[in-house]
C-alpha cells in the first residue's frame, strides 16, 4: 500500500510539515483503531492528537527498522493504554456508558488495503459495529490491545510482543484469554451478532421501523423486535432485555402518544440508524432528539443503542428540519 512508507533514514532530520506529510495520510485509520480500544469518538480523537504530539517529540526514535505508520500504531496503543490506565472505570454488566457512534461518512477516508479480499472487508465491518466494540470495552487493556492488533489489524505475535515489552507466550496467552472474553459478551455465533451487508430486506425493516416510530405505533415496533432484542442509551444508565421490558420502556418513558416526529435516515458503525427530530414551536423548527442504531439480524431487530442529540453535530446531521418537511424529504428516499 502506498501509504505505508518504508524510511531506512530516521526522522530527526526532518522538519515539522515534511513529518506531517509522512504522518497526517494515517490520521483516519488511527482514528479507528484508538476508537476500537476506547469506544469513545471524542477519546479517540483526543488520543489520535496526543498520537502525533509523542511522535514528533520522539521523532529520533524512529531508526527506520519498521514503517512510519507501524510506528505510529506503536505509539496510539500506548497512548490508548495509558488513557484507560488513568480514567476508564469497569463497564457494568453489558453496558458501555461512555460509547460513541461512529459516522459510515468517515469510515469511508479508511485506505483500501486488501478491500477486495472478502474475509478483510467483513473483519472491518464486524469489528467497528457496536456490538463488536461494547464486547471489546469489557477486555482488560491489555488484552484488548493484544486481540485488536492481532484479530483486527493481523499483526504478527512478534510484534505485538514487542509494541508491549512482553514475550510472544504471554502475548499468546493474552489474546487466548481475549478471545475467550468475547465469546462471554458476544452471541455465540458470528452471523447472530453483526448484521452483515444491508439487503432490501433490511432496508425495508428500517423503513417500517422510522415509519412506526414516528407515528409511535408500539404494537408496530414490538412487531419488529426480536423476543430477545436489547436497549440501550449510553450515557444513561440501564438496559433492557427482552420485547416485554423494551416495550415496557417505551410506555413508562411516555414515548406512546408523542406527536410532532420527523425523521432522517443516516448510517453509523456500518449499521443502519435513524435521526429523530421532534417539533418545537417556539422554534418553528424540528430539533434533534435521539439517534436509533439498529442491528438487524435474520429479518428481526436485535438491537436498538439509541444516542442522545448531542451527537448530531459530529455526524453531520441537520440542526433543524423546517416546517415544511423540505430537508427531510431530501433525505428520507423512503417518502
Amino acid at each position: 500500500m502506498g501509504a505505508d512508507v518504508e524510511l531506512t533514514a530516521g526522522l530527526t532530520g526532518v522538519d515539522e510539515p515534511g513529518f506531517a506529510g509522512l504522518t497526517e495520510r494515517h490520521r483516519r485509520e488511527l482514528h479507528v483503531h484508538c476508537y476500537r480500544m476506547l469506544g469513545s469518538f471524542e477519546d479517540a480523537e483526543d488520543t489520535v492528537q496526543e498520537t502525533f504530539l509523542r511522535a514528533w517529540r520522539r521523532r529520533e526514535t524512529f531508526e527506520g527498522r519498521s514503517t512510519v505508520r507501524a510506528w505510529l500504531y506503536r505509539i496510539a496503543t500506548n497512548a490508548c493504554l495509558d488513557l484507560l490506565a488513568k480514567c476508564r472505570p469497569e463497564p457494568a454488566s453489558g453496558e458501555v456508558r461512555w460509547l460513541q457512534p461512529y459516522p459510515d461518512r468517515l469510515l469511508d477516508e479508511l485506505p483500501a488495503g486488501d478491500a477486495d479480499e472478502p474475509e478483510t472487508l467483513a473483519v472491518a465491518r464486524e469489528t467497528i459495529e457496536l456490538a463488536y466494540l461494547v464486547a471489546v470495552q469489557h477486555l482488560a487493556p491489555r488484552p484488548r490491545a493484544v486481540l485488536i492488533l492481532r484479530d483486527v489489524l493481523g499483526w504478527p505475535a512478534k510484534d505485538v510482543a514487542e509494541l508491549l515489552g512482553d514475550s510472544v507466550n504471554s502475548v499468546n496467552s493474552a489474546l487466548q484469554r481475549a478471545r475467550a472474553g468475547m465469546r462471554e459478551h458476544l452471541p455465540a455465533e458470528r452471523q447472530d451478532w453483526t448484521g452483515g451487508d444491508e439487503d432490501a430486506g433490511t432496508r425495508e425493516l428500517v423503513r417500517r421501523f422510522t415509519e412506526a416510530s414516528v407515528a409511535t405505533d408500539i404494537p408496530a415496533l414490538a412487531a419488529l423486535v426480536r423476543d430477545d432484542v436489547r436497549s440501550s442509551m449510553p450515557p444513561t444508565p440501564g438496559m433492557q432485555i427482552g420485547r416485554d421490558e423494551v416495550v415496557k420502556y417505551w410506555v413508562e418513558s411516555g414515548f406512546e402518544g408523542m406527536t410532532g416526529l420527523r425523521a432522517v435516515p443516516t448510517a453509523v458503525n456500518r449499521q443502519p440508524a435513524v435521526a429523530f427530530y421532534h417539533w418545537r414551536e417556539a422554534e418553528g423548527a424540528y430539533l434533534p432528539l435521539t439517534l436509533d442504531v439498529l442491528r438487524v439480524v435474520g429479518g428481526a431487530i436485535t438491537e436498538i443503542v439509541t444516542f442522545h442529540s448531542d451527537r448530531f453535530a459530529g455526524l453531520e446531521l441537520p440542526e433543524r428540519l423546517p416546517a415544511d418537511g423540505s430537508e427531510e424529504e431530501r433525505h428520507d428516499h423512503h417518502g
